[in-house]
């Protein structure tokens, strides 16, 4: 085997890792459907869920709070204010998209 050839294999154990952390998404994923699919959910079980894409997303986007780069901080401004108005795709889109245009825009 050339040294080029040898260098493009995935090391093994970066190889199981993924399997395994596809594996635990995949049954995270299903495994609601399975524990919950007889059962009926109460408000408030549906109101935690309902909030958890947006935590998720705050979580994503928390250390942009303490960053002092300006393109960052704008568009973090530029997502909250979009939060405040739309549903959740389009504010981050525009969060995405402000963000990286603002980047290229100021240094």
């Amino acid at each position: 085997m050339t040294d080029l050839a040898a260098q493009s294999l995935v090391d093994p154990a970066n190889l199981l890792a993924i399997v395994l952390m596809a594996c635990v998404t995949y049954l995270a994923r299903i495994g609601g459907y399975i524990l919950l699919r007889n059962r009926s959910l109460g408000p408030r079980a549906m109101a935690v869920l309902e909030a958890a894409p947006g935590c998720v997303l705050i979580s994503v986007i928390a250390p942009v709070f303490v960053s002092d780069r300006p393109a960052d901080l704008i568009a973090l401004a530029c997502t909250v204010f979009a939060a405040a108005r739309l549903p959740l795709l389009p504010t981050i889109v525009i969060g995405v998209g402000s963000a990286a245009l603002l980047r290229h825009l100021i240094p």
